[in-house]
């Protein structure tokens, strides 16, 4: 790829970083200070997106879905670091919403869970990387807002998790889960540099007429680990990002706090692939739907060879290959759906093993299934 076209990239990439959610490690993060009050202009900060390695392949193959069943794999960018979404394990393997759902992408295309190839990606290199074609398609709890969808280029597909940015205090400090931005007045708050997530925090200590220190750092590792020891009084992130973390680094002599019970931002969780590749959006799109669908109707990875043979009703029948099924059409085997469930598991299995550990649950939330009262819902597969 030549230097001109990856610097176009790079640009495209800064106008992006802006994102809630946790970033991937970085070195020596420099924590800078901001003191919000109400009257105070929200600060800003400049970030410099790092380089990115691309691998010599066609930036814009004629057709995406023939270039990717051609080559036999699908590259899917994740963090890698992500609790819950992606985490790269001693062994080399990727556990994770978002390293499961590449699973459905390739078990439907290929009827192989494994033909994946996983790239670790940072907030700064994700949509270079995906412009670049160094991947195919981006999985890595990335929000889905206007200017991504129009001025950098992106296409989005449908919402994985509906996310949302809290706060987390410690108990021993006074707070509880009933909290509110107006319990922060006074606090050393620390955020992540560049991002939403410190927009949002000062948006929402104006609005709530408080003065906070704001204090931002480059690194997710650095806000828990100065959260840890009190040099924070509030860590803040996507809800999801701060459970993760609870679960996994609280210390025995602490108990966290997470608040308010209705997060400060919306941030919709969605897969990402380059503008205008409609047939591989398609396939994208519906193999994330048909586990969706599958969930609805309780069809399982345990129970699916059963609910093939004798389906519920015409749209499951369809779903999982049979008679009408649509599959074909779009360039796939007609089984493409029944592998990507078989393979891989319907959508409340793959939040279940993975909400589960960190202390979160998907009844009662917003990714409930719209017949449960979430937002959780497919188009029919007719």
């Amino acid at each position: 790829m030549s230097g001109a076209r990856l610097a176009v990239a790079l640009v495209a990439a800064a106008i992006a970083l802006g994102s809630c959610g946790e970033p991937d490690r970085a070195d020596a993060p420099t924590p800078t200070e901001v003191i919000i009050s109400e009257t105070a202009e929200a600060a800003t900060t400049e970030v410099t997106p790092p380089d990115i390695h691309v691998i010599d392949v066609d930036r814009f193959p004629t057709d995406m879905l023939d270039h990717v069943l051609g080559r036999g794999e699908l590259v899917c960018g994740v963090s890698g670091t992500r609790v819950i979404f992606s985490e790269t394990q001693p062994d080399g393997s990727v556990v994770g919403v978002d390293a499961d759902y590449c699973r459905v992408v390739a078990a439907a295309l290929f009827g192989d869970a494994g033909a994946v190839e996983f790239v670790s990606l940072t907030t700064g290199e994700r949509f270079a990387a995906l412009q670049s074609g160094h991947i195919d398609v981006l999985f890595r709890s990335t929000t889905w807002t206007q200017s991504r969808d129009t001025a950098v280029g992106l296409d989005f597909g449908p919402v994985i998790y509906y996310d949302g940015q809290q706060l987390m205090a410690r108990a021993a400090d006074g707070y509880s889960p009933s909290a509110g931005v107006a319990d922060i007045a006074g606090a050393v708050v620390c955020a992540l540099a560049g991002t939403t997530t410190e927009q949002n925090v000062s948006d929402a200590a104006d609005a709530a007429g408080i003065d906070i220190t704001l204090t931002t750092l480059e690194d997710f590792d650095a806000i828990i680990e100065n959260f840890i020891v009190g040099a924070c009084d509030i860590a803040t992130a996507d809800g999801s990002a701060l459970a993760g973390r609870k679960a996994k680094q609280q210390p025995d002599d602490q108990e966290w706090v997470i608040f308010p019970a209705t997060p400060i931002s919306k941030e919709p969780l969605a897969p990402a692939y380059p503008q205008n590749q409609s047939r591989f959006a398609d396939v994208v799109n519906w193999a994330v739907y048909a586990t969706i669908i599958a969930d609805e109707k309780g069809i399982t990875s345990a129970n699916v060879a059963e609910m093939a043979a004798n389906p519920p009703d015409a749209e499951a029948n369809r779903l999982l290959g049979g008679e009408g099924m649509l599959q074909d059409a779009m360039g796939l085997e007609d089984d493409a759906f029944y592998q990507a469930i078989s393979q891989v598991g319907n959508y409340g299995e793959i939040l279940g093993r993975h909400l589960e550990p960190a202390g979160l649950a998907r009844a009662g939330s917003i990714n409930a299934s719209w017949r449960d009262g979430g937002l959780i819902y497919a188009p029919p597969a007719r």
